[in-house]
């Protein structure tokens, strides 16, 4: 009997000392947590700063022809200012407007022009430093006592000039012996004779103009995107600046759309400025505005 009492004993002692979660842990000394309540640090948070956008190398000019050098006592060769570049646009047919484009620019019709000359180049500061030099002309915006051309020419020579109106810019060619493109001449010299979406051709490439997808935000040199050049060989004709043209705002022949701003009242304005995207710089593109308009993304260049 007390053999079986024994074997009960040893047993349960087995029992008690087996299958060890249902220990408790003995206390540590005064003052010391035990594992089981240790606290867990909190972690220290980790500051994330964005990547910075990297900001875009300016874009290489086209280079300006420059004299060839002479023997000494011949006579050196002239070299003309950008403003004298021109490009002569034959003549011919040509599509103009845009069938898929904004309502202004339908139908897409055919315009016969008789061949004329066209500035390559946007008239530059330069240019129009010497003009004001010359003649002592004052801006309309500086006569208003407005920042006018200046303000934004200090350094850019050969950058667009900027913040001239309609009448400025026509005051300039008139001065140069030419006149302000018509809007048919632009869109030709712009487009060729195939009608092409923009200069360059039927796809959009943000490398081939100053817009905004270039992240120029600003003018840049002029013809600083040759490969975005019309099929005549014209420069900047999508983007970097609008530009002046000679007609008024209307409605194309056999077009039903109607406009509040159409009529003798805003001038056309063409190619879109540097802060456009890119269904706003194409060659068929429309815009307007009033006559004493001087922005800083507003240019020109002239025809004859």
């Amino acid at each position: 009997m007390k053999k079986s009492y024994l074997v009960v004993l040893i047993v349960l002692l087995a029992l008690a000392t087996s299958c060890g979660g249902g220990a408790t842990p003995a206390p540590g000394p005064a003052g010391e947590e035990t594992p089981s309540e240790a606290a867990v640090a909190t972690p220290t948070p980790i500051q994330i700063v964005p990547t910075p956008t990297p900001k875009p190398l300016p874009p290489t000019p086209t280079p300006i022809p420059t004299p060839t050098p002479v023997p000494a006592g011949a006579e050196a060769p002239t070299v003309p200012p950008v403003a004298e570049m021109m490009v002569e646009i034959p003549a011919g047919e040509f599509t103009m407007g845009n069938d898929g484009g904004d309502d202004d620019e339908k139908p897409a019709h055919t315009v016969t022009l008789e061949a004329f000359e066209i500035d390559m180049f946007e008239v530059t500061n330069a240019d129009f430093a010497r003009f004001v030099e010359e003649t002592g002309y004052q801006t309309e915006a500086e006569k208003a006592g407005e920042a006018g051309w200046r303000a934004y020419a200090e350094g850019k020579n050969n950058h667009p000039v900027v913040k001239v109106t309609w009448n400025d810019a026509d005051a300039y060619c008139q001065w140069a012996g030419k006149r302000l493109p018509t809007e048919a001449e632009w869109e030709k010299a712009a487009r060729g004779e195939e009608g092409s979406v923009y200069p360059w051709g039927n796809e959009w490439d943000p490398a081939k103009a100053n817009t905004k997808e270039s992240g120029f935000r600003g003018t840049v040199a002029v013809g600083s995107f040759a490969e975005g050049a019309s099929p005549y060989g014209v420069f900047d004709m999508a983007g970097n600046v609008s530009e002046w043209t000679a007609d008024w705002y209307q409605p194309y022949p056999g077009s039903t759309y109607q406009s509040e701003y159409f009529g003798e009242k805003f001038k056309v304005t063409r190619g879109g400025g540097w802060y456009k995207e890119a269904d706003k710089v194409t060659a068929s593109h429309r815009n307007c505005t009033s006559l004493s308009a001087a922005n800083d993304d507003l240019g020109f260049r002239c025809a004859r």
